[in-house]
């Protein structure tokens, strides 16, 4: 069966194997061909690949387990997605702590990558929530870790990147919220100093920054807020409506996102944002999650599909670092629709390999226009690399090696703890 990654750069062929329940995962994993555990196929680069290899499917692992209505403490099995966590417990007066921008996303996914939010400077990752995890190991060890037994495990298995075993059960820490609604605000901003002076002013819990690339220099953007509404506000909020989003339905023979057209795109996305200005009431669903308001909205850049380049750039020297990355896109001739920057506080993440660190992350989704793209990357690797940030794997398909190494100082650390029956394309390529 052929699997493709969120970028859609290629299918690649896969054994994949589904176990109906955890009592089977231990048999399927133990046949001696190396394996990788798979999801709901977000990773945008190959991180949940393993081409011509053997994929266990462990979306069927998706019950609830236990729940603690005191504490808020969640014991699910790994294949549960964010969206039912969401769906079910925002009832009851909990959510999730720490969440990406799709829901779309399975716990074991989330944990294996240790997932960042809006939030980060006020919680932390995905993985900061996590307070026991149940990991099978391809010779049937079975592995019980969490921040305070087995911590060794524990740091290496959230952002290990599926690695070190397959993690089955995960006891996860919810938060109380009043309901599923936030007070939000919006604001426009006219360079990129701008948005870094709103970053250093806000004191919100949730921010994300929209900057228009292709205007180059940041000369535009919209900078957003948002922290949890109270009781009241709550109360005074109708019930939601279903929720409802557009379809992609085909790949077109075409990237509909390039040089012709984000110019267009940029400027309604700027003027549909700047008309939004200002403060409201927004349910968590349409400023959490606004890339699953269009399903299959990866189809859209045709054929080749996409890459994602997602950095970390620490705070000295961050405002100029993205200025000169701004200016390199522009000089490229290449653009990119999403341009999103958020930061991050000084929170320690819990793995080895987590992706985060105090600064300032800057994500860009480039149309795979082949070595032309490439040149660009290897420029922006170079100012990456000047200051010391790293790029996030889970979104990562073509990273070089000594980019790798040198942004995460623990790999050596890591590497006793891989489970050899396990592989991936990410794994051959900057790992083995």
């Amino acid at each position: 069966m052929d699997l493709v990654s969120w970028g859609r750069r290629g299918r690649h062929p896969h054994r994949v194997v589904r176990p109906a329940d955890p009592s089977r995962v231990a048999d399927a994993i133990a046949t001696g061909h190396p394996g990788l555990a798979v999801g709901l196929e977000r990773s945008y680069g190959d991180s949940a690949l393993n081409a011509g290899g053997t994929a266990w499917d462990l979306t069927a692992l998706d019950a609830f387990i236990e729940f603690d209505d005191e504490t808020g403490l969640l014991r699910c099995e790994a294949g549960v997605t964010l969206r039912e966590i969401q769906r079910v417990f925002s009832r009851r007066g909990w959510m999730l702590a720490v969440t990406p921008g799709t829901q779309d996303v399975t716990v074991g996914g989330a944990i294996a990558n240790d997932v960042h939010g809006k939030n980060h400077a006020a919680a932390g990752t995905f993985g900061c929530h996590v307070e026991r995890l149940v990991l099978l190991r391809t010779d049937g060890e079975r592995i019980v870790c969490g921040p305070h037994e087995r911590s060794d495990w524990f740091a290496a298995t959230v952002g290990g990147l599926g690695l070190t075993g397959v993690i089955v059960e995960a006891t996860i820490r919810l938060e109380r919220v009043a309901g599923p609604w936030l007070e939000t605000r919006r604001v426009a901003f006219g360079s990129l100093s701008e948005y870094f002076s709103f970053v250093r002013e806000t004191t919100e819990p949730l921010s994300v920054g929209w900057i228009d690339v292709v205007t180059g220099g940041g000369r535009r953007g919209i900078f957003t807020t948002a922290h949890p509404c109270s009781a009241a506000q709550t109360a005074a909020q109708a019930p939601p409506a279903d929720e409802r989003a557009l379809t992609v339905p085909f790949t077109p023979p075409f990237s509909l996102v390039g040089r012709a057209t984000l110019p267009a795109l940029n400027k309604a996305y700027y003027w549909w944002q700047r008309a939004g200005v200002g403060t409201r009431i927004e349910h968590y669903r349409s400023y959490d999650y606004q890339l699953d308001a269009i399903r299959g909205w990866n189809r859209m850049y045709g054929p080749r599909g996409f890459y994602q380049y997602q950095s970390t750039i620490p705070w000295e020297g961050a405002e100029e670092a993205t200025a000169e990355m701004l200016h390199r896109i522009a000089r490229s001739g290449q653009g990119s629709f999403l341009g999103v920057l958020k930061t991050f506080g000084d929170t320690p993440s819990p793995g080895m390999l987590s992706f985060p660190a105090p600064g300032v992350c800057f994500a860009l989704d480039f149309p795979d226009l082949g070595d032309r793209t490439l040149r660009l990357f290897a420029e922006l690797d170079r100012i990456v690399s000047q200051v010391g940030g790293r790029l996030y794997p889970a979104k990562d398909a073509r990273m070089p090696r000594e980019l790798f190494e040198a942004g995460y100082p623990r790999l050596p650390e890591f590497l006793p703890f891989r489970d050899p029956g396990i592989e991936s394309d990410l794994a051959r390529r900057l790992i083995s």
